[in-house]
């Protein structure tokens, strides 16, 4: 499976203008070839027949899902915390999330990571301290797998930033979930990103 690039969503119901698959399909249609499944707060079942819904968007694209926690629900690729589990499941694909070089040097077999955050991001006020592209540079030479910046992602120019910074790509949240035109907005970064969503596959 490939690692995951270009533009990156992550989903949050709460912040979606609209139902979330509809959300998901708008930003699949505008480009988007990978969606992070997180909505931890759902029971099990509920979870896991959205993932079954996601998938079903993302695959006649060609896209992937990869579910946040240490459960693929059903598919191959997971997103875990920077809190664990060590080591990681083995799976098709995992990533993790990583704030700062400690967090980068317990990494053993995972595929990617994300850094963050590179921008101030109105989805965690004062979660920080905030990177900067130069910041998210240092810690992208350091790191030992492909980096997708995350954090306040929100314009083409701040993509065009992390890019030129060494990401491989950006995860976007608000951007996307509480844009009026998600497609549009979508198209834009995608555009940004260079258009990288092409080699992307379906985890099932």
């Amino acid at each position: 499976m490939n690692n995951p690039r270009g533009v990156v969503l992550l989903t949050d119901r709460r912040q979606a203008r609209r139902p979330l698959t509809e959300m998901v399909r708008a930003a699949v249609d505008g480009g988007v070839r990978w969606v992070v499944l997180r909505e931890k707060d759902l029971p099990g079942a509920e979870r896991a027949a959205l993932a079954a819904e996601l998938r079903d968007i993302l695959h006649p694209a060609g896209g992937t899902l990869v579910v946040a926690g240490p459960d693929p629900l059903g598919g191959a690729a997971v997103h875990l915390p920077a809190a664990g589990p060590y080591p990681p499941p083995r799976l098709a694909l995992v990533g993790r999330s990583c704030h700062d070089e400690a967090e980068l040097a317990r990494l053993s077999t995972e595929d990617y990571v994300t850094l963050s955050p590179v921008f101030p991001t109105p989805s965690k006020p004062g979660y920080g301290p905030v990177l900067g592209p130069e910041g998210l540079g240092r810690l992208t030479r350091l790191a030992r797998v492909p980096v997708l910046a995350l954090g306040g992602v929100d314009t083409p120019e701040r993509v065009a930033s992390c890019l030129a910074a060494g990401a491989v790509g950006v995860a976007v949240l608000g951007a996307l979930m509480r844009a009026t035109d998600p497609a549009r907005v979508a198209a834009d970064l995608v555009a940004a990103a260079g258009g990288t969503t092409v080699g992307a596959r379906a985890d099932r």
